[in-house]
């Protein structure tokens, strides 16, 4: 067992989480809406989603990967379908209630929904798998594989708890007026994404 499988996995956690998307986007304004709680578990989600891909390239399941790749298509879909469903209901939020809105989902859901609309992206697996080869890891089996998956998970972790700590610091200064623009905008570009998706998933783009 190499200890260092560990520190490698945080920092490939760290480095596949930072980059903004539509679900760090839709992280974010979870945080703005709903508080840090909310947001972190959101980001908790995504964490997982990222461990489950990050030990399927660690572990070598090419068989399971096979089947991801080959269902692409249709997991875009429904992705994007999600996304879309997501961005019209952000648009709708009203500003100033969101906090205590009856439709805005238990902390059991918030995780449960980002889960599942990241691993709905089964080319997320195909950038570990790059990733892993370049630091010559995966594949391998065992502890290694086991600690570089937990490693994946507490870099991911890591960083949506930095990043709805943050957040968290300044949404108590944001209006009702100014979260009705970020409901705008955040579900306008969610929407742009979903459809993206959607394009994307019958071979448009």
């Amino acid at each position: 067992m190499d200890p260092t499988f560990f520190a490698r996995g945080v920092l490939i956690g760290l480095t596949v989480a930072a980059p903004v998307g539509p679900i760090g986007l839709l992280t974010i304004r979870r945080t703005i809406a709903h508080g840090r709680v909310y947001g972190l578990v959101s980001g908790l989600g995504v964490a997982s989603a990222d461990a489950t891909y990050g030990a399927v390239a660690a572990f070598g399941l090419t068989a399971v990967t096979a089947i991801l790749i080959g269902a692409r298509a249709p997991l875009a879909l429904i992705g994007g379908l999600f996304l879309i469903w997501l961005a019209i209901r952000t648009i709708r939020a009203r500003p100033g209630s969101a906090a205590t809105d009856e439709d805005r989902p238990g902390l059991a859901a918030a995780y449960a929904s980002i889960y599942g609309l990241t691993m709905t992206n089964p080319t997320t697996i195909l950038s570990f798998a790059a990733i892993f080869a370049g630091f010559g890891l995966g594949g391998g089996g065992g502890l290694d594989a086991a600690l570089l998956t937990l490693g994946v998970f507490v870099g991911s972790s890591l960083w949506w708890l930095g990043l709805t700590a943050v957040i968290g610091r300044v949404r108590e200064r944001i209006t009702p007026a100014a979260l009705g623009w970020v409901n705008s905008v955040s579900g306008t570009i969610l929407l742009a994404f979903g459809i993206v998706a959607i394009l994307a998933a019958l071979r448009v783009v």
